[in-house]
């Protein structure tokens, strides 16, 4: 097998050595086709069948070595053989040359490739014999890669060799036909008015609109092929029907009510989901509870003499129920009834792609937007079935002031709500298993908040492999390991913060073979359209974020491809997506930080400026944190930016837009920032790199030219 794939390489250079060393693509050009003309005509009408098997050859030749020349003699053969004898010719030529360059691909590079890759490639394989004949045709017959590239990379798959000669054949059928007709009008171009010819217009012109008339003709492919085993009905209830009513939702829903679209709203439990109930609202309202006790702690720092103080557990809880009861209008079923919204309490169940039933009612809909969010990720820890435990969603339910916490999760929700929680009284342990917290920011941002966690009291256990949950004498235990060595932790209060899970389950996805990704989300493609291009998801359900701001942002997407596509389709666009942890130091970010850059192998500087030095921040008592911004290497385009300090949260926001509008850092430094804020540091940090690239010759003649200008 080796001798074999030594010998087919040497053949293959030799013959592209052949090729290019003899210059033998001259002859495979419009150029020397308009010159030789009146002789290749001649040629095939005293020689049809030798002119016709040169042609074959040649063909066959030059797409199996995938040489750049396919397209011309496409052309050519329309315009020396005509339409009927030139495609017939094209078609099975170029089938034959592409099967060879398969080939050649499968014997030389396939087993080194799948070694070197193999876990990708079994995915691709899986893909492959599923799909594989139809991902096939759709390359073939919408030309958005070149054709040599399809053969090369089919070639490293396991497709079948018939298989793969069949698709390619009827897939590249109507392209050839498209080309050998356009060729056919070169042969008819002898004088300058016959530039002008009607038919000539027309060939080109089906020439330049073929890629779009057969992706939408894919698309329809595509998409009888899908539904064929539904019944459509005639006519619709309504244009779309939403599913959850958290933030893609509501956001969702109001896009279409206000386009004047039919939309059916349906929620299972609260409207507002669970950012207005159980995440973003409730945990804001007990960070600033915990704020407040914080500053009471820090009163000397003030000038401030403060006493008696004492945490009112079940009104802090109160307090933030209230919170929830004041914000709950915004995202209410009165207030969505009076925007258009047709909204329905109850569970929501998908028969097929056209209907939804709800309280026994059937609904029949155009479109289906999925935005059923995600629930906390409970851990399969051994004996948690003998404990009570609180998630995110559940620990709102709080009301006697617990004596001992512990926290398993040390991610963004895990630190916000163990910091909060020390701060009113309550002694904290926060585990995890990895010995870093928050460990998708760079180390010395989560360095930093450690730091401050540990200044507080707070008990960290990091690095820590929870085995088991026990009970000793009535007080709740955990069972932990470090460096092969166990340790006993007491708590009377257990607070799961491992991540979050989509839901997928129990609205009849299932049934319709709407596929998951490996984490568990729909899979969606770029436009947030599952395998039935009329049922979308959008916000947790879909990821590939879990933020509030990125459900709202999806949901724009999803509303306007579902009840505009047929006319315009936009791409879900997430390359200046922000989000920030509130803990105290908050952590905010947008782009690249260090450790995705250096993962990704992106070139980039660093440039850093520390708020301890500003003077807002000074006066205020929080002089603490830095500014961290990526930028590309001697340029001040922002490839990302890292805020660790007081209201990085809101900092943040003059770079997004920045990003987002390819505005450079020396914009943000020629811009005016109020004296004194805490924004000023973003001016600051462009400073700093301006500081860092000023041009060093220019720097070197500057006390010449002043020197010169002292004595003129």
């Amino acid at each position: 097998m080796k001798t074999k794939k030594v010998w087919l390489l040497i053949i293959f250079i030799a013959l592209l050595l052949i090729f290019f060393g003899l210059n033998l693509n001259q002859y495979l050009s419009l150029d020397y086709f308009s010159q030789q003309k009146e002789n290749i005509f001649n040629f095939h009408t005293e020689h049809p069948v030798l002119s016709a098997s040169i042609y074959f050859v040649v063909y066959v030749m030059v797409t199996a070595l995938s040489l750049p020349a396919a397209a011309v003699i496409t052309l050519m053969g329309g315009a020396i053989f005509g339409l009927v004898e030139g495609t017939i010719l094209v078609s099975f030529a170029s089938t034959i040359g592409a099967t060879l360059a398969f080939l050649m691909a499968r014997t030389l590079l396939r087993d080194s490739v799948e070694k070197r890759f193999a876990n990708t490639f079994k995915t691709i394989n899986k893909g492959v014999e599923k799909e594989g004949g139809f991902y096939l045709f759709g390359l073939r017959l919408v030309p958005l890669f070149p054709f040599v590239a399809v053969n090369l990379l089919m070639g490293l798959t396991s497709i079948n060799t018939s298989r793969f000669f069949i698709v390619s054949q009827l897939g590249m059928l109507p392209g050839t036909f498209v080309f050998v007709n356009a060729g056919t009008q070169l042969a008819q171009i002898d004088t300058i008015s016959d530039v002008a010819s009607p038919a000539l217009f027309f060939s080109f012109a089906l020439l330049g609109i073929f890629p779009i008339l057969a992706k939408k003709l894919l698309t329809h492919m595509q998409a009888k092929r899908i539904y064929r085993q539904f019944d459509k009905p005639k006519s619709f209830d309504a244009n779309m029907v939403v599913i959850g009513a958290g933030s893609a939702g509501l956001v969702t829903s109001y896009i279409a009510a206000a386009t004047k679209a039919k939309v059916i709203l349906i929620e299972k439990h609260l409207m507002g989901g669970d950012c207005l109930n159980t995440g973003c609202v409730p945990s804001k309202a007990l960070i600033r509870s915990a704020k407040m006790m914080s500053y009471y702690h820090r009163a000397s720092e003030f000038g401030l003499s403060v006493k008696d103080i004492t945490v009112d557990f079940p009104a802090v809880m109160e307090r933030i129920q209230r919170v929830i009861s004041a914000i709950e209008p915004h995202d209410s079923v009165e207030r969505y009834t009076q925007l258009g919204v047709d909204c329905s309490e109850g569970t929501a169940n998908i028969l097929d792609p056209y209907r939804v039933e709800v309280n026994g009612t059937i609904i029949t809909t155009q479109n289906i937007v999925i935005g059923t969010g995600a629930r906390p990720s409970v851990p399969n820890i051994d004996g948690i079935d003998t404990v009570s435990f609180y998630t995110s969603d559940t620990i709102w339910d709080l009301r006697k002031k617990p004596n001992k916490m512990l926290v398993i999760g040390s991610g963004p929700i895990g630190c916000e709500l163990a910091q909060s929680f020390h701060r009113l009284g309550i002694h904290v342990t926060l585990l995890n298993r990895s010995d870093r917290i928050m460990p998708k920011e760079d180390i010395e941002i989560s360095n930093y908040v450690k730091d401050k966690f540990i200044a507080d009291g707070l008990d960290l256990k990091l690095g820590y492999l929870p085995k088991q949950f026990t009970h000793l004498n009535g007080q709740s235990q955990l069972l932990a390991s470090k460096n092969e060595e166990s340790f006993t932790i007491d708590f009377d209060c257990l607070l799961i913060a491992t991540g979050r899970q989509a839901n997928v389950t129990g609205f009849g996805i299932e049934k319709l073979g709407v596929e998951l990704n490996p984490n568990g989300t729909i899979l969606v493609n770029e436009y947030l359209q599952t395998k039935y291009p009329n049922i979308y998801a959008c916000g947790d359900v879909a990821g590939p974020y879990q933020f509030t701001h990125a459900a709202a942002h999806q949901a724009w997407f999803a509303a306007v491809n579902a009840l505009f596509g047929s006319l315009k389709r936009f791409k879900v666009d997430y390359k200046v997506m922000p989000w920030a942890t509130f803990t105290d130091p908050e952590v905010a970010r947008v782009g690249l930080n260090e450790q995705e850059a250096k993962a990704q192998n992106i070139n980039y500087e660093v440039t850093r400026y520390g708020i301890d030095d500003l003077d807002r921040a000074i006066a205020d008592g929080e002089n603490h944190g830095e500014v961290k911004i990526l930028t590309q290497v001697g340029k001040d385009k922002i490839l990302g930016v890292t805020i660790v300090g007081h209201h990085a949260g809101d900092l943040i926001t003059e770079y997004v837009t920045a990003m987002k509008h390819n505005l450079g850092l020396n914009k943000i430094l020629g811009t005016i920032h109020i004296y004194p804020t805490l924004a000023e540091s973003n001016k600051y940090a462009a400073g700093e790199w301006k500081r860092a690239h000023v041009p060093e010759l220019a720097m070197k003649w500057l006390p010449k030219w002043h020197r010169w200008k002292r004595k003129a």
